[in-house]
């Protein structure tokens, strides 16, 4: 059976183009416009490789997690996949009608309503006014903007209208479907919703190839990645060996928090970044499991007072966002005094108890009824497979957590 999608040997060139020099006034512009008029190509140009020779194969109903750091070329191979740009050289074969959700947007049109876009969609996917009809309702409720449906989609807010993108996207059966980090748009319940429909699509024998930051999404709904690295393919196969590549190329341990413009709270402490470390207390991108383990918090005040019994609280969650641990200094009676500007807090775990896996964490910091910083999805924690029991041997993938525990026959 022929593979859904070929990817052979596909590059994207760009040229970059650098001003030597800013101008920050009008009489500073008006002077570099006059004196490069007879020359304007002073700019520096740069070549860049987005993609470079990028090769693998999707079969059909393969859900395929695309990963890889800021700038790894990710949405430009999705971007190239869904024929929105075509590649420098190399050559991609698609056997199937592609729907895409890559931006806010994309697709609609502004000036149309809910309604009107939702049969414009289905008409560029190749299907008919009935079978869209047929699929109509089933979009508006899944999207809930039935209040706003003859409304121009211009005035939607950004996640009411990746609601309704999705929502087409997924329901109008196209053969793949690829989607991109748009969904961290929606709110938490809505992700989950549309986790749930794109394993409803794969189980369909669909194909979908999904890019997030998120490892706990991939690790739930996909059973193939690619990790992309620089633009080149570092990795092409199983989810649990290409995860466990990813996490320990990063090289870097130091998940950064600062730029984070989704964050809640007023903002007097603020958590800067975290760092996981093994039982040697070296920096590590994962903890072992029945090994001892650290989590490291930098936080910084912004505030000149002291604060009083600042409550910081760690909240884990597996691949289904369901809460398994939470780790916090008001359960252990041990509230912070912050003088300083700039803190460090250290959680110390004496067993890690996790089974193997990715999860991600929510950061809290407050004062009583006040909060300071609320940080949800903050990073993910890789936990590997460990001799949890002292015994040589590693316990199967049950259940949430191990337990210490003894098994005694007794006489009745």
């Amino acid at each position: 059976m022929e593979p859904i999608i070929e990817v052979e040997n596909i590059s994207k060139h760009y040229v970059l183009r650098h001003e030597e020099q800013a101008y920050s006034t009008l009489r500073d512009s008006i002077q570099h416009f006059f004196r490069n008029f007879s020359s304007p190509n002073t700019a520096k140009k740069e070549d860049f490789w987005a993609l470079n020779q990028v090769s693998f194969q999707v079969n059909q109903g393969d859900r395929v997690g695309i990963i890889g750091r800021n700038g790894a070329g990710k949405s430009t191979l999705l971007k190239i996949l869904s024929r929105i740009t075509e590649p420098t050289s190399g050559r991609v074969v698609i056997r199937g009608r592609v729907a895409s959700l890559l931006e806010v947007g994309t697709g609609f049109h502004p000036e149309l309503t809910g309604r009107e876009n939702i049969f414009l969609n289905g008409s560029i996917l190749g299907m008919s006014r009935n079978e869209i009809k047929m699929k109509f309702d089933e979009i508006v409720a899944f999207a809930e903007v039935s209040r706003f449906l003859d409304t121009p989609v211009k005035r939607y807010s950004s996640g009411m209208y990746v609601r309704l993108a999705f929502a087409v996207a997924a329901h109008l059966e196209p053969e793949i479907l690829i989607v991109d980090e748009v969904l961290a748009v929606g709110d938490a319940e809505f992700q989950k919703k549309c986790l749930g429909k794109m394993k409803e699509v794969t189980g369909e024998g669909r194909t979908v190839l999904f890019v997030s930051h998120n490892l706990s999404a991939i690790q739930n709904l996909c059973n193939k990645v690619v990790f992309l690295k620089s633009g080149s393919v570092e990795f092409d196969g199983d989810m649990e060996t290409g995860l466990s590549k990813y996490i320990k190329s990063a090289g870097n341990t130091l998940i950064l928090l600062k730029d984070r413009s989704d964050r809640k709270g007023n903002g007097q402490l603020l958590f800067e970044s975290i760092q996981f470390k093994d039982e040697s207390n070296q920096f590590t991108p994962s903890l072992r499991c029945g090994r001892q383990g650290s989590i490291l918090l930098q936080l910084t005040k912004r505030i000149n007072y002291p604060l009083h019994s600042v409550k910081i609280s760690i909240g884990i969650d597996n691949e289904f966002g369901q809460r398994v641990l939470l780790l916090s200094n008001d359960l252990t009676d041990q509230l912070f005094l912050v003088q300083d500007s700039s803190v460090s807090v250290q959680v110390s775990i004496p067993t890690i108890a996790l089974q193997p896996g990715v999860y991600s964490f929510t950061l809290f910091a407050a004062s009583g009824e006040t909060v300071f910083d609320w940080v949800e999805m903050a990073g993910n924690l890789e936990v590997e497979q460990g001799d949890f029991f002292g015994t040589g041997r590693l316990a199967p993938s049950q259940g949430v957590f191990y337990t210490p525990h003894q098994f005694q026959l007794l006489r009745t």
